[in-house]
């Protein structure tokens, strides 16, 4: 977590250095009103109120965007989508006709596989065009289950900069601001100094919204291959089900004739 920081540091600090030239800072320095560059930390926090406000929920989504990067890692994975071996388990049980074992199979080992064939076997008695309708809508269903999960990552990455940059105009009139105070007295080292100040929220919205872009890509084209994967397992698991037809119960009586 440290080096991490000292890179943000770092960054913020050649940032500012790149933007303004250096015989503004040197002129800055000689004048004795001027103030040092802040360093470290205090760049953060060099914008005011609103700056550190700013700061602060870009700092949240940061943790949130972290948080949920480690939970989808965990989550969305083959092993827990498409357990090994359950299909082929469950596919021996209804080859066989053992309808119930292979649902008490797929209720034991939870998953986004066991979920669709659950919905298909409980369709054997209507038909395979049930079954394959039954397997499609459980399909989607779990695919949008997905998306909405990993969706939170696409919208941290298109807020921050939105906020970063909130906090940059915010930063920008109260520098002008300021000027217009002075009747035009501020120097170019003191408009820098609210200019530099105020950027400092962007760059923390970049920060947090280009690693959270590239996960939820990267998410995203993950879910996609694991639902397409299931997908077609599930509609090989239950192949032995099309020599399956709904029988009628109670058989029509024969027409009777009136003498």
């Amino acid at each position: 977590m440290k080096s991490w920081a000292d890179r943000i540091q770092t960054v913020l600090a050649s940032l500012a250095f790149a933007i303004y030239p250096t015989a503004n800072l040197v002129a800055q320095g000689e004048s004795d009103s001027a103030e040092t560059v802040p360093t470290g930390f205090s760049i953060v926090f060099s914008g005011g109120w609103p700056g550190f406000l700013i700061m602060l929920l870009l700092f949240g989504l940061s943790l949130t965007a972290v948080y949920l990067i480690c939970e989808h890692l965990l989550t969305i994975r083959r092993s827990e989508l498409v357990p090994e071996g359950l299909s082929d388990q469950v596919r021996e049980f209804l080859a066989a006709g053992r309808f119930p074992a292979a649902e008490k199979h797929c209720r034991e080992e939870p998953s986004f596989l066991s979920f669709v064939l659950l919905h298909g076997i409980s369709e054997a008695e209507d038909g395979w065009p049930a079954v394959e309708k039954a397997l499609e809508d459980a399909t989607a269903e779990q695919a949008a289950r997905l998306f909405r999960k990993i969706e939170f990552l696409s919208v941290i990455g298109n807020l921050a900069p939105m906020i970063g940059l909130l906090g940059t105009v915010t930063g920008m009139i109260i520098a002008f601001q300021q000027v217009a105070g002075s009747q035009g007295a501020a120097s170019a080292g003191d408009l820098a100094e609210g200019i530099y100040q105020a950027l400092v929220t962007t760059v923390g919205g970049l920060i947090v919204a280009i690693p959270s872009l590239a996960a939820f890509a990267y998410f995203r084209n993950r879910v996609d291959q694991l639902v397409a994967e299931a997908a077609y397992l599930a509609h090989h698991t239950c192949q032995p089900l099309k020599r399956f037809r709904r029988e009628s119960k109670h058989s029509a009586p024969p027409p009777t004739t009136q003498s």
